[in-house]
């Protein structure tokens, strides 16, 4: 049974599993880089080690130094967490070879599930429909080309290396479509050192939806819900919710039993997620199974009611899954913002530097992971994500009044934030008809939107100081008038 746990992460997931780790009895330890030596993750795990400068590739991908770590700490288990080497098989057989308990899939079955290719063919065999697109890799930008043309464009150019919405570019001609095999076959070398490309049809006004499965190493595999995914920017989320409002039970039964038959056919085992792109038409498409935990797993949790760290860990441990899919129950409705530290109308530039103050929103239904506190600091050499703010309701709209509320009560000084972007969502029509799709900010002119919804608070906020200023006056004059009436002094500097 695993004792102690080695978090191969940082920020506000290492500190997510910590917080499972203590309250299952289970030691923890947290490997740190220069710029984390002094957060929260560190103070809060059992025992805390040193890994490398700030850069990623010299600590938190560093495999060598966390596999030393993990063998002079005792480690029996790692928690990957997300980003980093979730995804990374290399690492997976690092841990399966030094007889580490890595809480994720096996190494092949990781590889398997991060070569988009040979995945895609596992799931063909499975009879789990895919995106149409080249047979296998492309040779060449004309092979790429010829393909194109008989699919019919715009189609999409997928590193089969890729991940996290990297290594994808649409393309709607064959000009453009030259110029973004160059431009992917680039980002996969300097990612991971190797190249391959396939060609899909890109299918427009899709939805993004994801279902959460979960399989055991006896065989049991369940799914638990899905969750909408389609509001992005740059093939990024940016805000989840689950239920998805055009998924209805006889969808979720049919569409949860092929991602078990996914799970299946790559021989998957623990947590994982199968994502699907919803066409215009209603039609699900498979496109890749995320062998980890996702940043969006908080929101399950909140309907479902289950811990899935502590299921990662049971099943890790060989345990069974606990329960059928039958015994699962979607409770209410629940909204994840992810809060990024970048500038909206920069792009989405990240926005770096230290956090003098900070106001955490709490309440009833309202959960934020974060690794903020009032003196820290967001760093450039790490993502953007600095909380995950959910709210549970009984109904959506219980759930998205109580975001907005939230919103509202997050404060995040020295830092640029989506906070006002994610403002203007929720209030619109379209988010509360449930209009999504993967195209949402720039179908809707969100960014437009939130430049008027910003100066009209600007309007209002100069409208209130200046009715403020006024009570104030009005206040301390008639205190001064009081005074005169029972002092001549106080009537004398009056006049």
């Amino acid at each position: 049974m695993i004792e102690k746990v080695l978090i191969a992460n940082r920020g506000e997931i290492a500190l997510r599993v910590i917080r499972t780790c203590k309250a299952l009895g289970i030691k923890t330890v947290a490997v740190y880089s220069d710029e984390d030596y002094n957060s929260l993750h560190v103070k809060q795990a059992t025992e805390a080690y040193y890994i490398g400068e700030a850069t990623p590739t010299k600590s938190y991908l560093n495999q060598e130094k966390i596999l030393e770590v993990m063998l002079s700490s005792g480690t029996d288990a790692v928690h990957p967490g997300y980003g980093f080497l979730s995804e990374n098989d290399d690492f997976a057989r690092l841990c399966e070879k030094n007889k580490i308990n890595f809480i994720g899939p096996t190494a092949d079955s990781m590889d398997l599930c991060g070569d988009k290719m040979k995945c895609k063919d596992a799931m063909l065999k499975a009879k789990v429909p895919t995106v149409p697109g080249s047979p296998g890799l492309v040779k060449d930008a004309a092979d790429a080309e010829k393909i194109a043309n008989e699919i019919g464009y715009p189609v999409m150019l997928k590193s089969v290396y890729g991940g996290g919405g990297r290594g994808i570019r649409i393309v709607t001609n064959d000009k453009e479509l030259r110029d973004g095999y160059e431009s992917v076959t680039g980002e996969s070398m300097a990612s991971v050192g190797k190249s391959a490309i396939l060609v899909e049809k890109f299918l427009e006004k899709t939805r993004h939806i994801e279902f959460q499965m979960a399989r055991d190493t006896h065989g049991n595999t369940v799914h638990i819900f899905e969750r909408e995914c389609s509001i992005q920017r740059r093939n990024q989320k940016l805000i989840e919710q689950t239920p998805s409002p055009t998924v209805d039970e006889e969808t979720r039964a049919r569409i949860g039993e092929l991602v078990c038959k996914a799970a299946d056919a790559v021989g998957y085992t623990n947590l994982g997620t199968a994502e699907f792109l919803r066409a215009d038409n209603g039609e699900f498409y498979f496109i890749e199974i995320n062998a980890r935990l996702q940043v969006e797993h908080p929101i399950t949790e909140l309907v479902s009611g289950l811990d899935l760290v502590k299921l990662q860990i049971d099943i890790a441990n060989g345990e069974a899954i606990p329960f059928k899919q039958s015994d699962l129950k979607m409770n209410g409705y629940a909204i994840e913002c992810r809060i990024n530290a970048e500038d909206t109308f920069l792009e989405f530039a990240p926005s770096t530097g230290p956090i003098p103050d900070v106001t955490i929103p709490a309440g009833p239904s309202v959960r934020c992971d974060t690794y903020l506190y009032p003196g820290c600091a967001v760093s450039p050499f790490y993502d953007s994500l600095m909380a995950k703010l959910c709210t549970w309701g009984q109904t959506f709209e219980e759930s998205r009044t109580r975001m907005l509320s939230a919103l509202n009560d997050f404060y995040i000084q020295g830092v640029e934030t989506s906070i006002p972007l994610y403002k203007t969502i929720l209030n619109s029509d379209e988010y509360k008809n449930g209009e999504l799709s993967t195209d949402f900010l720039k179908r809707h002119n969100m960014i437009d939107r939130l430049t008027k919804d910003l100066k009209k608070e600007k309007e209002e906020k100069s409208e209130a100081a200046l009715a403020a200023a006024i009570i104030h006056s009005e206040y301390f004059k008639s205190r001064i008038q009081n005074h005169a009436n029972n002092n001549s002094n106080w009537k004398n500097k009056l006049d």
